[in-house]
């Protein structure tokens, strides 16, 4: 785990620097998605790895994510454009097909209730893959953990853009110094660690929860 602890000011008790817990969905709310997407290819005559080639690979396939991402395509255009990428002829729901079997990280879902059980606002600041007519965030369960849900695909903006952090705090009404920060991605870290936020690596290490938690001065789990 990587973190990033830059000054705290304005902390709310000497016993608990921080006021507000903001997670990143995917790699962070979810259990690793790879072992779920290569069963779901192979189970469609596919390569298993062809869902993480195309999505990283394919020049089209990625600006399309890109797209989709930032609001500016809905996911069942999404699903239509890509089924034929991967080598599908149904594109019916592609996007909640592929997903289905991923599962939550449920250590992460408890220390969202153990922070909020604590006293904390706990936001979620997502890059979406869309929300109909596959729900991510309903079919994991997670809409509840959070006080304030900033998702790129209804803000028109996405992570790394420092416009999606300073929107997120404006709807915390805090400063960075008050909030920690989790993502599973290292280029989304440096524009939250640019606004005083201190960030934490999500990288599947199984102590992640816990060292969170002892950041934040709660409970791991509820």
């Amino acid at each position: 785990m990587a973190l990033t602890t830059p000054s705290v000011t304005g902390s709310p008790t000497a016993e608990r620097p921080f006021s507000a817990l903001i997670l990143d969905f995917v790699g962070v709310l979810t259990a690793n998605a790879g072992p779920a997407h290569r069963t779901w290819c192979l189970a469609q005559g596919l390569d298993a790895d062809a869902w993480r080639h195309t999505l990283g690979l394919d020049l089209e396939a990625g600006r399309l994510y890109t797209e989709l991402e930032a609001g500016r395509l809905d996911q069942a255009e999404w699903n239509r454009q890509v089924a034929p990428i991967l080598g599908l002829t149904e594109h019916e729901n592609l996007m909640g097909r592929a997903w289905a079997g991923v599962r939550p990280a449920h250590d992460m879902v408890s220390l969202a209730h153990s922070a909020r059980q604590a006293g904390l606002t706990v936001a979620l600041l997502s890059n979406s893959f869309g929300l109909a007519p596959y729900d991510p965030y309903e079919a994991l369960g997670v809409w509840d953990l959070f006080d304030v849900t900033v998702v790129s695909e209804r803000e028109g903006i996405a992570k790394p853009d420092p416009a999606i952090y300073r929107l997120t705090l404006e709807r915390l009404g805090m400063p960075g110094e008050a909030c920690v920060f989790v993502d599973d991605h290292p280029r989304n870290l440096p524009p939250a660690e640019a606004l005083g936020i201190t960030t934490v690596l999500a990288d599947g290490a199984p102590d992640t929860a816990a060292r969170i938690a002892s950041l934040l001065g709660i409970p791991a789990s509820s």
